[in-house]
């Protein structure tokens, strides 16, 4: 079945695959650059599911209906790092991408509402569900870490 696109989904899907695009090089950049193995961990894994992510937005924009399952990841065996670890480069990477995924939640928050097409509403919600998950994710490893704390 050919999904059939509006001006304005396909709008934001564009939008939608730029931003992935970042997204993905961002995280596979800072995992390299990350000292903590915990930390780095987790960059490779956001990096994997933002990938799927922009094939879901590719999937769209080439009219197929979209597979959102989530990707398998691979479990590696990592010590958990020590929450009193926190160097000043780990904290900066975290507070980029954390603000990076509030600025990517809010634009799919809006293309939910604007996507007439049930099928690309869901997909954006799906995503924005992760991208949710994501910033949660990196709050929680912040807060655990002395890099964000909420008073």
């Amino acid at each position: 079945m050919q999904i059939q696109l509006s001006q304005k989904e396909r709008m934001y899907l564009e939008d939608g695959k730029i931003q992935e695009g970042i997204c993905v090089q961002k995280y596979q950049k800072y995992a390299q650059q990350a000292q903590d193995p915990q930390l780095k961990q987790l960059f490779n894994k956001i990096a994997t599911e933002e990938q799927h992510h922009l094939d879901t937005i590719n999937q769209l924009l080439q009219g197929q209906q979209p597979n959102l399952a989530h990707p398998q990841q691979q479990q590696q065996n990592q010590t958990p790092s020590q929450g009193t670890m926190n160097n000043e480069n780990d904290k900066n990477l975290c507070i980029d991408l954390l603000s990076t995924e509030k600025h990517v939640s809010s634009n799919y928050d809006i293309a939910v509402f604007e996507s007439a097409n049930p099928v690309v509403r869901q997909a954006f919600q799906h995503i924005q569900q992760d991208e949710q998950r994501h910033g949660e994710e990196l709050f929680n490893y912040m807060n655990s870490h002395g890099m964000y704390n909420v008073k």
